[in-house]
């Protein structure tokens, strides 16, 4: 997961857009059951060769490949009635040979779609997790949060894993940041790169909109700023539950990074075997 080109220095100084928006270098689609085209990201153009005035009120199988749409639907209609996300890897949505992965959740009567650059080198994150939490062994207590940070960190290579889980709290750090970790911001899910300015989504007015619930929804400039001054400029949020009780990896980086689906389902996954271990843990009264 390489870490995206520098943007100068002066582009962290551009105002955020008002309303909803998606983060730099993502693309998001906003749509209805039917999957009619309701909002679109003012950049889709670069995805699907299409403006995004034109595709609003249309069907997204006119942009999209027949194949691809009806790979998407199919995972869609296993996701219906959830509160998951899916995600599929190197699909080709149009003739252009670029491939992306492509992310979609519920929300209400909505279906967002987000899409990446692919990454390539699908099964990297997977295939870590297993021997990642194997070597958490039958430790509890504090020796198992702290242990739990140290290899969330080593998964994501993230400067920073911030392990908060009820009132408990561990912390695994690559070098020092300019501030404390940010558990108590509202961030995105995934956010590539706090220097960059989002872009907004057409039609701009944001009225029952549900672009919030986005993995890679943009921040306003307030939050930009608390970043700056912290010197974070990428952050992933993972969230568990674990004995009836909600728990968050917050992981933190001074560079910016390519923002990647694989690498959070990834996390996801050692999140929730993670929270497993708290409750084993907890049963052999280890906490």
């Amino acid at each position: 997961m390489g870490d995206v080109q520098e943007l100068h220095n002066d582009v962290m100084h551009e105002p955020q857009p008002s309303g909803a928006a998606v983060q730099a270098g993502a693309y998001l689609l906003e749509l209805s059951r039917d999957w009619i085209v309701l909002r679109a990201s003012e950049n889709i153009h670069h995805l699907l060769g299409e403006s995004h005035v034109t595709l609003i009120d249309e069907p997204l199988g006119r942009f999209v490949h027949a194949q691809a749409l009806h790979d998407l639907r199919n995972l869609f209609s296993r996701l219906s009635g959830t509160t998951g996300i899916a995600r599929a890897y190197g699909i080709r949505l149009t003739d252009e040979p670029e491939l992306v992965d492509v992310a979609f959740q519920l929300s209400g009567a909505r279906v967002l779609l987000e899409a990446v650059p692919s990454a390539g080198g699908f099964g990297e994150c997977f295939g870590s997790v297993g021997g990642l939490i194997a070597g958490l062994g039958s430790v509890g207590g504090r020796a198992l949060l702290d242990n739990g940070a140290r290899r969330m960190r080593a998964l994501t290579g993230y400067d920073r894993v911030t392990l908060a889980w009820g009132d408990k709290r561990a912390e695994s750090t690559r070098g020092a940041f300019d501030a404390a970790a940010t558990s108590h911001e509202e961030l995105p899910v995934i956010l590539a790169d706090a220097n960059a300015p989002g872009v907004p989504l057409f039609p701009r007015d944001d009225t029952d909109s549900s672009a919030g619930e986005a993995l890679l929804c943009a921040c306003d400039s307030e939050t930009h700023r608390r970043l700056a001054e912290g010197s974070i400029r990428a952050s992933l949020r993972v969230a568990f539950v674990a004995d009836g009780m909600e728990g968050e990896f917050r992981c933190e980086s001074r560079r910016a990074r390519e923002p990647s689906f694989e690498l959070h389902a990834a996390a996801e996954l050692f999140a929730q075997l993670f929270g497993m271990k708290l409750e084993i843990a907890r049963l052999k009264g280890g906490d």
